[in-house]
C-alpha cells in the first residue's frame, strides 16, 4: 500500500479541467474508488454538491455513475457551499459529503474536496486509502446493489436556515444596508437570503451565474466590485465571499477592505467580552504581526499553525480551541461548524457590530496592520534556509533593527523553487529596504 499521496493536496485535488486528473475517466474511477472506501462500514450514502463551474455537471455525473457501480447511494445538492455540504452531510447521518469546486480559481480549473461523516477533512490514512483504491481494476456490484441517485430539492432552504440559526437570538438587521457579493458562485441564492430574512436591505452583486463567470474580477479576491457598490449605494458595509462560500472579506461604510485578520480579532473581541472565548486564536505564519499585538493587548493567547485551513484546523483541535483563521478570510469557528464559513462569519461580525453599538470602520481600529514585504527568491534546490549561517546571521541582524515591532519569515514554496523572504514592521520605508537587503543574502547562499 503507498504511503505517498499522489493526488490529494491540501485542499483536495485540484486542476485545469481536461488535463489529469481533473477529467472525467479520472472522476469516475475516483467516485468508484470512495464509494469502496466508505461503503466498508456498511452501504451508506454520499451527497454531492458544486459550485457554478460549467464543467461542475459534468463531473457531477461522473462521480455519481462511479459511486453507485460501488454500490452507494447518492444524493444530489446541485450548487450549494463547500461549507454548507459539511453541515448537509451531518445533518444526513452520510457517510461522506463531496465537493466540486476550485474555491476561489477562475472557471477553467476544478477540484474535489471530500468531507467525513462529521462534516471534517479526511484524515490521511483516508485519502490514501481512495488513491489505492483508484490502482485497482474498476468492476461492478451486482445489478441489484446498484446504489440509486436522489435529490435534496430543499438543501438551500436547510442551510439557510443553520445560518440564521448561529446569529445571536434578539438581534435584527432592520435598517442595515448591506452589500452582497457571492463572486457569482456557490452561495448566489443562499447568501442574500440569509440577510433578508434577518431584516436587513440587502443589494446583491455576483448573483448571475453562466458557468463562466465565477471569482472573474469580483468576490473576495477582487473587491473593486464591492467597494464602488458599498459607496454608490452609501451602504452600511459590503461582505464578498470566495467562489465556494468558505472565505470572507468585508468593507466598511468607507470603502475600506477589512481582511481576515482583522474580521478575527473582531471575533475574539467579541467572544471574549461575553465570557464566550474558549483558549485562545490561531492563526498563521502569514497573519499580519498587528493582530498578534492587538490579542496580546487583551491577553488573549495566539499561536501561529503553517499556511492552510488544514494546518490552523490541526492546531485548533489539539489545543481544544475553537476559533482560527488566516488573512485571506478563512475564518474557523469551531463551536458554531466544523469548517471555514463565509456567511457564518459574517454573522459574527454582525454579532459583534450590534453588541459594541458600533459601525465596522469604527471597529477594525482596534487592530492597527503592520506593513508587509514580501520577495520570492529562486532558488536551486529545496533547502532548510534559516540553517545557512550567512542567512541566520543576517535574519538576527533584520530582527534587530525591528527592535521586537515586527518580524521576519522565510520558507520555501510547497509549489514552486522560490524561498518567499518576508519582513513586516511599523514603517514601510524600513520594510522594504529589510526585505531587498535580506533576499539579496538569500540569492547569493542558495539562488
Amino acid at each position: 500500500m503507498s504511503k505517498e499521496k499522489r493526488y490529494f493536496g491540501t485542499d483536495g485535488i485540484r486542476g485545469r479541467v481536461g488535463e489529469s486528473p481533473i477529467t472525467p475517466e479520472f472522476m469516475l474511477k475516483l467516485g468508484w474508488a470512495a464509494g469502496r472506501v466508505f461503503s466498508e462500514s456498511g452501504r451508506g450514502r454520499i451527497l454531492i454538491g458544486k459550485d457554478t463551474r460549467v464543467s461542475g455537471y459534468m463531473f457531477e455525473s461522473a462521480l455519481e455513475a462511479g459511486l453507485s457501480a460501488a454500490g452507494v447511494d447518492v444524493c444530489l445538492l446541485g450548487p450549494m457551499p463547500t461549507p454548507a455540504i459539511a453541515y448537509l452531510t451531518r445533518t444526513f447521518s452520510a457517510a461522506a459529503g463531496i465537493v466540486i469546486s476550485a474555491s476561489h480559481n477562475p472557471y477553467f480549473d476544478n477540484g474535489i474536496k471530500f468531507f467525513s461523516a462529521s462534516g471534517e477533512k479526511l484524515d490521511d490514512s483516508v485519502e490514501l486509502a481512495i488513491e489505492n483504491q483508484l490502482d485497482a481494476e474498476m468492476t461492478m456490484v451486482e445489478s441489484d446493489q446498484i446504489g440509486k441517485v436522489s435529490r435534496i430539492s430543499d438543501a438551500a432552504g436547510r442551510y439557510i436556515e443553520f445560518c440564521k440559526s448561529c446569529f445571536s437570538n434578539g438581534y435584527s438587521l432592520g435598517g442595515m444596508k448591506i452589500v452582497v457579493d457571492c463572486a457569482h458562485g456557490a452561495t448566489y441564492h443562499i447568501a442574500p437570503n440569509v440577510f433578508r430574512e434577518l431584516g436587513a436591505e440587502v443589494i446583491e452583486i455576483g448573483t448571475a451565474p453562466d458557468g463562466f463567470n465565477i471569482n472573474d474580477n469580483i468576490g473576495s479576491t477582487s473587491p473593486g466590485s464591492i467597494i464602488a457598490t458599498v459607496k454608490a449605494h452609501n451602504a452600511d458595509f459590503g461582505m464578498a465571499l470566495d467562489g465556494d462560500g468558505d472565505r470572507l472579506i468585508m468593507i466598511d461604510g468607507e470603502g475600506e477592505v477589512v481582511d481576515g485578520d482583522e474580521l478575527l480579532l473582531l471575533i475574539a473581541l467579541d467572544r471574549k467580552a461575553r465570557n464566550e472565548l474558549s483558549g485562545g486564536v490561531v492563526g498563521t505564519l502569514m497573519s499580519n504581526f498587528g493582530l498578534e499585538e492587538a490579542l496580546s493587548r487583551e491577553s488573549i493567547p495566539f499561536v501561529r499553525a503553517a499556511v492552510g485551513d488544514r494546518y490552523v484546523l490541526s492546531e485548533l483541535a489539539q489545543r481544544q480551541w475553537q476559533l482560527g483563521g488566516e488573512s485571506s478570510g478563512h475564518i474557523l469557528c469551531l463551536d458554531l461548524t466544523s469548517t471555514g464559513d463565509g456567511i457564518i462569519s459574517a454573522l459574527q461580525v454582525v454579532g459583534a457590530m450590534i453588541q459594541a453599538g458600533k459601525s465596522l470602520g469604527e471597529l477594525k481600529h482596534r487592530m492597527v496592520k503592520y506593513p508587509q514585504h514580501m520577495i520570492n527568491v529562486r532558488c536551486r534546490d529545496r533547502v532548510e534556509v534559516q540553517t545557512i549561517p550567512e542567512i541566520a546571521k543576517a535574519i538576527e541582524s533584520t530582527e534587530e533593527k525591528l527592535n521586537g515591532k515586527g518580524r521576519v519569515l522565510l520558507r520555501a514554496s510547497g509549489t514552486e523553487p522560490v524561498v518567499r523572504v518576508m519582513v513586516e514592521g511599523e514603517n514601510l520605508n524600513q520594510v522594504e529596504k529589510l526585505t531587498s537587503e535580506l533576499a539579496e543574502v538569500v540569492a547569493e547562499s542558495v539562488g
